[in-house]
């Protein structure tokens, strides 16, 4: 299967490109952002601030510093207020444009962590449903990615995935 659920500590996997759920300044902060920073070291906020920020539902890429990964692409994914801010298009962005990003830089292997479901209060049923319904076509139209990870920090996450997955 080219798509995969896995519980784990996303800094670890040796894949072409981890996802990052990042803030706008791209500066690091909590969560799965603050992890990806610790691990990777001081070169990836240097890049970071190169680049300068990045808006809700946009993708940059950098190096991954000193973890297995080659590369991190980060997004930002939007605030839940509710439901009627737009939030489930620049989720959707979230995983669109960072699988564009990915194909741009020759990368096959990508791993995202559930994006918006942490202190951005996303309802983690909803971005579940949001992330596959945007990975599955995306990857079947696009030959290139051989594999996408959801990578899930607990249980709850897990079990979400894994029922859209496999039923």
């Amino acid at each position: 299967m080219k798509i995969e659920v896995l519980q784990e500590d996303i800094t670890t996997l040796a894949v072409d490109a981890i996802v990052n759920a990042a803030n706008k300044t791209l500066r690091g902060g909590g969560g799965v952002d603050g992890a990806i920073h610790r691990a990777g070291g001081k070169d990836i906020l240097e890049e970071c601030k190169q680049i300068g920020g990045c808006e809700t539902g946009e993708a940059v890429i950098t190096t991954a510093g000193k973890m297995p990964a080659r590369h991190i692409i980060h997004t930002v994914g939007p605030i839940w207020n509710g439901g009627g801010q737009d939030e489930e298009r620049l989720l959707k962005n979230c995983y669109a444009n960072s699988l564009r990003l990915a194909v741009d830089h020759d990368l096959q292997t990508i791993a995202f962590p559930n994006i918006g479901t942490g202190v951005y209060g996303f309802p983690k049923d909803r971005a579940a449903r949001i992330a596959v319904e945007t990975v599955e076509p995306f990857i079947n139209e696009e030959p290139s990615i051989e594999k996408v990870l959801f990578i899930c920090f607990d249980q709850e996450n897990y079990d979400l995935y894994a029922e859209l997955l496999h039923g």
